[in-house]
């Protein structure tokens, strides 16, 4: 999974990616991308490893990509933004200091996101229609038309700040945009980066409405911590009387957010934390952890991690049934345990 950070220059955009990733951002690349991955924090996992003693342990990661900064004239910018096109999800980081507006600024890089995705399918509308102009066999020609229809669709949409959500185009309509990935169709979670001495950032919460998860924190500072012990971290938060969101919490909300979530496998050989998107099946997952495992699937041997937590061994969850065997259009749910039974 793929989460771009995009946000004008100056908004600590940078700074984030360094707390989350642990990697600093080279300065001779700062009108580049760069992309470092970022370990997904799962309580459970501790537990678990003191239960199995595995060989090896894994933890799911996902993948951070730094953008240059974006110019608040817009100029550029789509050219900026090109850089997470393929990004899953994304995470706007807006200043709210030194008397900043993060709200006003979030409805700027919204504009500018519908001005990128406008000027892709608009290059797409006019080499459509050149295509139109030719002769065209007949089943093409519709083909073609239905193209132009749609993109017109979506292009309209987008001029009058009314984007097109997936939920509103039908499987043929989807497959036209399936390469597009527009901006404006990617879920978009929203980042506060406030003064170090801020006392109130729950102010920040909610500035959007409920369409726009919003957190805030205080990131150079934040940053500045991981460099401290987590008890002098914690001493120095505490004497500055500051109400900070942690790593982890700005993380698993990133995954939330994006509709991903995490399962597990689990034995003395490796215990491993999995990304999935919510909703996803046994045969997705099982294609998660190795393409053979979903060509040969037969079944999925399901255990849910609070059960082994709970009784403290898996004979013991066994021994009172609750080991499940699932077959290959199965849900997946947020702390699972897998084992998939396949033909080899």
């Amino acid at each position: 999974m793929k989460i771009g950070l995009a946000g004008y220059q100056g908004a600590g955009k940078s700074s984030l990616f360094q707390w989350l990733t642990g990697v600093a951002p080279d300065p001779a690349k700062s009108h580049l991308e760069q992309s470092a991955m970022a370990v997904i924090p799962e309580p459970r996992m501790a537990p678990l490893i003191a239960l199995y003693h595995p060989k090896k342990v894994t933890w799911a990661s996902i993948e951070i990509t730094d953008t240059p900064g974006l110019s608040r004239t817009s100029e550029g910018n789509a050219a900026k933004l090109a850089c997470i096109r393929e990004a899953d999800s994304l995470v706007l980081v807006v200043a709210g200091y030194g008397g900043k507006d993060p709200k006003s600024e979030y409805q700027k890089f919204h504009e500018d996101l519908l001005l990128a995705d406008m000027e892709l399918v608009t290059r797409r509308i006019e080499r459509v229609k050149e295509s139109l102009r030719k002769t065209l066999p007949r089943e093409e020609r519709e083909r073609v038309q239905f193209e132009l229809d749609t993109l017109e669709k979506i292009n309209n949409g987008l001029a009058t700040d009314n984007p097109v959500s997936a939920e509103g185009l039908d499987d043929d309509e989807k497959q036209v945009l399936s390469s597009f990935r527009l901006f404006t169709q990617k879920s978009c979670m929203v980042l506060v980066n406030t003064a170090d001495d801020e006392q109130d950032p729950d102010r920040f919460r909610g500035m959007l409405g409920d369409k726009v998860v919003v957190l805030a924190a205080p990131v150079s500072l934040m940053m500045e911590l991981t460099q401290l012990s987590p008890e002098e971290g914690a001493s120095l938060v505490s004497e500055m009387g500051l109400k900070t969101v942690d790593r982890d919490e700005v993380v698993r909300t990133m995954m939330d957010v994006s509709g991903q979530m995490l399962f597990f496998t689990v034995g003395e050989k490796e215990v491993r934390t999995w990304i999935l998107r919510k909703g996803g099946t046994a045969l997705d997952a099982a294609g998660s952890i190795h393409t053979d495992l979903a060509k040969g699937f037969i079944r999925a041997e399901v255990i849910a991690v609070a059960d082994i937590l709970r009784l403290g061994s898996e004979r013991e969850v066994k021994a009172q049934g609750l080991v499940r065997q699932e077959p290959r259009d199965y849900v997946i749910q947020d702390g699972d345990s897998l084992f998939i039974k396949f033909n080899k």
